[in-house]
């Protein structure tokens, strides 16, 4: 090597030693606070790869304001205590400026008092009990349908359905008990007469007894609010039993091409009220985000049936993303307030939040679709009424 070579060298050398280090933002963190495993592990897992779907997206679309996002992924085990220390650590020692979560109703009640403490909001992508947004926490927005509005939606159908007199079999927690209550008061002010209403344990699989009780009755028509592996069992022993009544299940998570695989002829001729219906993408309100949405999740080879609830994971991070991207930061306060101005078109469609309960202290609540199928023949299909 030359004089003059080596003198290049190290002159280039000590320029680079001179040159700044190029710092690499820090991801903004997520907090994402799901039922991963227990009793209703099926539906948060689905709620999960939607969310990364979601965030995969906005990452190679370089990311919200110009970082990228990092999903912090927790198993509140399927139990309300778990899901508290699951915000917890998301909250104290992640330190999310924001969560997702936490399916059930009753996760979700239970988490609601730490938003309050540690001033955190959460976006709620599934819970559907109405005292979640009546109670007065300014620090959750929820995307998702209470039971009111899904028993106002169907009103309009009762006529159709022919319902005279109906029953009920709901899980024993805020969702079913809630569910129960609004569908029930709705059925009334359409002259419906409501004769049993039977609880089921969460873990509970023996629903014999109460389907027994259901079946000596002289109702119509069955209403079932579960998650889809109770909902399995139910189907199957309603069929054992002889259990001769119109079946219908609300509260979206129902997840019927799994029903239809598990449950087999079991499941033919029942009803669900759904907040998405993939095998009709089209029909959406924004059949574009809907159809995108549909073929990545097939791209990723994850379960068909497990759509209709991962896209409340895909819905509920792209509303943070947008939340964080009008607040111009990653702060918590920022984003709480910045959940009033957002304007996001989702799968189910249109999110934006209009104010629910007491003055001052008012928590989200957008206006979700409601859709309704039947199974018939192992396939899903638009019903015909």
């Amino acid at each position: 090597m030359s004089r003059l070579t080596r003198m290049a060298v190290l002159a280039g050398l000590a320029l680079a030693a001179a040159a700044p280090t190029l710092a690499v933002a820090d991801p903004i963190k997520i907090g994402v606070n799901q039922p991963l495993t227990g009793d209703v592990a099926a539906s948060g897992n689905y709620v999960t790869d939607g969310a990364k779907i979601a965030a995969d997206q906005i990452n190679a679309n370089g990311g919200v304001l110009g970082q990228q996002i990092e999903l912090i992924i927790e198993d509140n085990k399927s139990n309300p205590t778990e899901a508290v220390a699951v915000a917890e650590k998301l909250i104290g020692s992640d330190e999310v400026p924001v969560m997702m979560g936490a399916w059930s109703s009753t996760f979700t009640l239970a988490v609601m008092p730490k938003l309050m403490e540690y001033g955190v909001p959460m976006l709620v992508e599934t819970s559907s009990s109405d005292k979640i947004t009546t109670q007065g926490n300014p620090w959750v927005f929820r995307i998702s349908p209470t039971s009111a509005m899904e028993a106002k939606a169907f009103a309009d159908q009762v006529g159709k359905f022919n319902i005279k007199k109906a029953d009920f079999l709901v899980v024993n927690n805020d969702w079913g008990r809630g569910a129960a209550q609004q569908f029930g008061d709705m059925l009334k002010e359409h002259d419906v007469a409501v004769d049993e209403v039977e609880t089921m344990d969460p873990a509970a699989q023996d629903m014999s007894a109460q389907l027994s009780k259901i079946k000596a009755s002289d109702a119509d028509t069955l209403f079932v609010t579960t998650g889809v592996e109770q909902l399995t069992l139910v189907l199957k022993q309603a069929k054992a039993l002889g259990l001769d009544k119109q079946i219908i299940t609300t509260g979206g998570s129902q997840a019927p091409d799994q029903l239809i695989e598990q449950a087999g002829s079991a499941a033919d001729g029942s009803y669900h009220l759904l907040f998405f219906t993939p095998w009709f993408p089209e029909a959406a309100k924004n059949p574009d985000v809907a159809e995108k949405f549909v073929a990545e999740w097939k791209k990723r080879g994850y379960d068909f049936a497990g759509l209709t609830e991962g896209f409340r994971g895909y819905d509920g991070i792209m509303t943070i993303a947008a939340a964080i991207k009008a607040a111009g930061k990653a702060e918590p306060e920022a984003i709480r307030k910045a959940f009033w101005t957002v304007d996001v078109h989702g799968v189910n469609g249109d999110i934006k939040f209009t104010k629910q309960g007491p003055e001052g202290e008012e928590s989200g609540q957008s206006l979700p679709n409601v859709y309704v199928v039947r199974i018939e023949g192992g396939k899903v299909v638009e019903p015909t009424l």
